[in-house]
């Protein structure tokens, strides 16, 4: 805690400092700042989100290209209460947002690009290029959003090529072999059309060694391309279709045996993955009225096979392949936005989507040694087991057809000083799984005495199954919010809303109820009840928030400040079921409460300076969880943050004068934690801070950046977990360095 108020209060000082510029110069540079960046493609939002009674972060291009924002996982770095550890590979794209989150299945932050909805997390760690703009909302969106962003909702919108025309190219080389390279084009063919084409490569040798094989695990090459279509006729009609393919090939898993203190395991870790998608946008303006269509295919098809004990011994590994299709629709209508008065949205949104995925786990001879054969041999001991072969596998394979529907509204009346807002969704959600299960293997019984064969038992087991879950949820949005000083950029609001994140089916535990019933069979093993183990419900919050945006000296100092408190129900959490078991399961765990405080500022006192400061805190608790073994009433919530901070200075200088060629000099902190581990609170990451720092020589035409991060090669911990009384955990990034080069032609 005195680390982190040091750096706060450092960065304060340097603000005050900076706001005492010259007021000459202040009032010249009034006619030449940007004070409110317009996002002319937003459907559901107002253009200036600074007016709303939402907490949020705005994130620009200018900021974009100095902080190396090229993702999600990236920009949540600059953002208070949100955390995106970096770990496993892109699959594992966990979001934490004051407290709330959970390492599998339904995310707890929405995403969207473009303002088509990302419909599965394992698509959420992607790379962009051209980023224009990125806002982070944090709390509760489902009111207009609908599922899964109980937490908030990342919206990222890529450069127009109705506002943009030109070429664009980036080369960029860092420490452990990486390279990206990428070029856009974009192209305005009239006042009404444009067209942009982007692509981009990347590779990365790794940075963890898996001391089993001498190899780097954590290796990836990446491809990416985008084509967007923008027209925007005289008469009200507007259009824009993004479509964007993505391949990505990646080792990843640099999982550490705490035991050893070594990433040492035998059999391969991968991840693969190919995704395609393509977003339809359109909108009619009318005399009074807008109405909007946003219409979106997607599809992934992917790969993870892990060595999942990650031990040098044979346990078993796990597949998980999987394609999926799905279909988004989303109608809105809304008023034209009036400074008094009425105004309204309203909307209805559907989706429907189906996977097929391939999950077997196979044993191999450590494990069938350790977690059958010695189990049975300690229970009987007068009898020996011994398998028949020294590997099988338990088959399980999936097919799931999901589809959902909503109604949604939202009524705001302004008059004078006063805004009142109130919206509801009505959602509809239906869940479906198709289950097969099949293993086919045998063991003989030998008396310990004689060593003679008592018995052989055969196993065929070939299971199939339907699962169903219908979700309803009303989902209400109240606020009022206040502009204290009329023609001052001044809000303060106080909110109330109710969140939900979705309920589903644990596909992961399917392996572990086939070697339950297997290890049934021989008279040892826990029995499991399919319908409990694998189904789990939504979960369910109410968020409190009194929060505000504030202005002064000519929108050079904008800040933001917070205070919330959610109230979750069925708390959702990945837990291991009872029994010797070899996978993980989501779980409604009781009740917990999170609250806390968010403060952001930033300062511009000329064209050249910048000032920033992000710091989040958390207090999240268990009010209601008993694991069957320990009541966890009272400790933290795993996984989350209780700080978070970003803080960062960039002074540019003109050479020769010239306002279009800048040397830019620039340093930040990134900073996360305490972050416990467990439930029971005996793990924990303590609070840690990353310095970073970049020279930038600007040119009109081409930029060139030199930049570290984690200049003090901190060491620090992303991830902890257990697996078969295992305890492992993955270490952060070490010191990197890097030049990016920038051409725009």
């Amino acid at each position: 805690m005195k680390k982190t108020a040091n750096i706060i209060f450092s960065c304060l000082l340097a603000t005050t400092a900076a706001t005492a510029a010259p007021a000459d110069e202040a009032r010249a540079l009034s006619d030449t700042l940007s004070l409110h960046e317009v996002t002319v493609t937003a459907i559901k939002q107002s253009a200036d989100m600074r007016t709303q009674a939402t907490a949020l972060t705005v994130i620009d291009r200018q900021q974009a290209e100095r902080d190396l924002v090229q993702s999600p996982k990236t920009a949540a770095q600059l953002v208070p209460n949100i955390f995106l550890p970096d770990y496993g590979s892109r699959m594992t794209s966990t979001v934490y947002v004051r407290g709330i989150g959970t390492r599998i299945d339904q995310p707890a932050v929405g995403l969207t690009v473009d303002n088509v909805p990302v419909m599965t997390k394992e698509n959420y760690d992607i790379d962009i290029m051209d980023i224009a703009r990125i806002e982070m909302l944090r709390g509760p969106q489902n009111t207009l959003y609908g599922r899964n962003t109980l937490g908030g909702l990342m919206n990222v919108y890529t450069l127009s090529p109705l506002n943009y025309q030109g070429t664009r190219a980036v080369v960029e080389g860092a420490s452990h072999g990486t390279w990206r390279a990428g070029a856009s084009h974009y192209s305005r063919f009239n006042s009404d059309l444009g067209i942009s084409i982007s692509a981009l490569y990347a590779s990365t040798g790794g940075e963890f060694t898996n001391q089993y094989n001498g190899k780097r695990c954590d290796w990836e090459r990446l491809f990416t391309a985008r084509a967007k279509v923008e027209w925007r006729s005289q008469d009200g009609w507007y259009l824009n279709n993004v479509a964007s393919v993505t391949v990505s090939r990646q080792g990843g898993y640099p999982y550490e045996w705490v035991e050893t203190g070594r990433i040492a395991y035998n059999d391969t870790c991968f991840y693969r993955r190919t995704s395609v998608m393509d977003g339809l946008t359109l909108r009619r303006d009318f005399d009074s009225w807008t109405l909007s269509s946003i219409t979106s295919y997607q599809y992934i098809d992917d790969n993870m096979t892990l060595d999942q004990d990650f031990t040098p011994h044979d346990y078993f590994t796990l597949t998980q392949a999987r394609r999926e299709h799905a279909i988004t629709q989303d109608f809105i209508a809304r008023s034209h936005n009036k400074t008094d008065g009425y105004n309204w949205l309203a909307g209805a949104s559907g989706f429907f989507r189906r996977y097929r995925m391939d999950a077997p786990v196979t044993f191999y001879d450590y494990g069938i040694d350790q977690l059958i054969e010695k189990n049975f041999n300690d229970a009987m001991s007068q009898y020996h087991i011994t398998w028949d072969t020294r590997s099988f596998l338990l088959g399980s394979h999936f097919t799931s057809p999901n589809w959902g529907a909503a109604l949604y509204h939202e009524s705001s009346y302004h008059w004078g000083q006063w805004t009142l807002l109130a919206g509801l969704r009505l959602d509809y959600e239906h869940a479906r799984l198709n289950h097969h299960s099949v293993t086919h293997t045998g063991y003989k019984i030998l008396l310990t005495a004689t060593g003679e064969m008592f018995a052989h038992g055969d196993i065929d087991i070939d299971d199939h199954g339907t699962l169903n879950k219908d979700f309803f949820d009303v989902l209400p949005h109240v606020s009022i919010t206040w502009h204290p000083w009329p023609g001052k950029n001044h809000t303060v609001f106080i909110a109330a809303s109710r969140g939900s994140k979705a309920g589903g089916f644990n596909t992961q535990m399917f392996s572990d109820v086939l070697q339950q019933r297997l290890m049934k069979m021989m008279g040892i093993g826990v029995q499991y009840d399919i319908d409990k183990m694998v189904g789990y419900k939504p979960e369910k919050a109410w968020n409190y928030e009194l929060g505000g945006h504030f202005e002064c000296w000519d929108a050079r100092v904008q800040s933001d400040l917070g205070l919330f408190f959610m109230d979750c129900r069925d708390r959702q959490l990945t837990v291991f079921p009872p029994g010797t078991t070899t996978g993980r399961m989501m779980t409604n765990a009781g009740k917990t409460h999170s609250w806390g405080a968010e403060f952001t500022m930033a300062v511009t006192p000329t064209r050249l300076t910048h000032l920033s400061l992000s710091y989040g805190f958390t207090h999240a608790t268990f009010r209601q969880y008993d694991d069957g073994k320990v009541d966890h009433s009272g400790k933290r919530v795993p996984y989350a943050p209780m700080h978070t901070l970003f803080a960062e200075a960039a002074q540019s200088f003109k050479l020769g004068g010239d306002d279009n060629k800048l040397i830019t000099l620039a340093a930040d902190v990134r900073a996360a934690g305490d972050i416990y581990w467990d439930e029971a609170n005996t793990m924990r990451q303590p609070f840690y801070a990353l310095m970073g720092a970049s020279i930038t020589w600007q040119q009109p035409r081409y930029s060139l950046q030199l930049w570290g991060r984690n200049l003090t090669d901190t060491q620090y911990k992303t991830f902890y977990f257990v697996s078969i009384q295992h305890h492992f955990l993955q270490r952060g990034h070490g010191r990197s360095l890097g030049a990016t080069l920038r051409l725009n032609f």
